[in-house]
């Protein structure tokens, strides 16, 4: 038989066999989406942890200037209770010459509320030499007749001309440390809510994984929806957070 022949032999076999084979299957829909859906799942992997690196950079940052802020906060306030302790010497030592002063007849009876430092006298020494911040608080306290008027404040410190710098320097350098250490600890969960989302992207390959190694049909798609809704709630979180480039 010539090869011809044999060639017309063989080809309506093989026609038999491509008629007879089983049809291939189309690759599952689910399947399909579960493959792009996981892939973004790894981008969102390096994002998340790049966002967690700089948020965590940010809380130290914060702290840092928290700790700062509260070290000027107390020096500042150190410095403020030592000028008040000098206006308070200067004070008492004053009142005391005053008194002294009066006794002696060095100076005539005189009315607070026009006093006028007499130059010569140690009261009038000591009044000449109160600190500038002191001056409009005891001139004030003078001009209420504390003398006279029962219901006058009891010391120029309790009037509310009497303010120290220092303090209210204090005072704004602990309200600058107080909300730096509020941004702190509001980095450190941003960086802790990106860390979660990693995790769930991580639970998402998990899914993908266990799905490939799986024979029944049903199954694999079970799990692979499982991971496309790990990825969807972990996405839904990532875009609600704060960027920080």
């Amino acid at each position: 038989m010539s090869n011809g022949d044999a060639s017309a032999t063989e080809d309506p076999t093989k026609a038999d066999e491509s008629e007879t084979a089983p049809p291939v299957e189309p690759t599952d829909r689910l399947e399909q989406v579960a493959a792009i859906v996981l892939a973004l799942a790894v981008v969102f992997i390096a994002w998340a942890a790049f966002e967690a690196g700089k948020w965590g950079g940010e809380q130290s940052i914060k702290f840092s200037e928290a700790g700062a802020a509260r070290t000027e906060s107390t020096r500042f306030d150190t410095r403020a209770g030592q000028l008040a302790q000098i206006d308070v010497a200067m004070y008492i030592d004053w009142v005391t010459a005053l008194s002294s002063d009066l006794r002696d007849g060095l100076i005539p009876e005189i009315s607070t509320q026009d006093y006028e430092p007499t130059r010569g006298t140690v009261s009038g020494f000591l009044f000449l030499r109160m600190r500038d911040e002191f001056v409009p608080a005891l001139e004030a306290w003078l001009a209420t007749d504390p003398v006279n008027d029962p219901d006058a404040p009891p010391t120029p410190f309790a009037m509310a001309e009497y303010t120290l710098a220092d303090a209210a320097d204090a005072d704004r350098l602990t309200m600058v440390a107080d909300q730096a250490a509020v941004d702190a600890r509001a980095a450190n969960q941003t960086g802790d809510n990106y860390v979660l989302t990693a995790v769930l992207f991580a639970a998402a390959l998990f899914f993908a994984g266990v799905a490939s190694r799986l024979e029944n049909r049903w199954n694999r798609r079970f799990v692979n929806f499982v991971g496309i809704i790990v990825v969807v709630v972990g996405a839904v979180i990532l875009i609600q957070l704060p960027i920080l480039l």
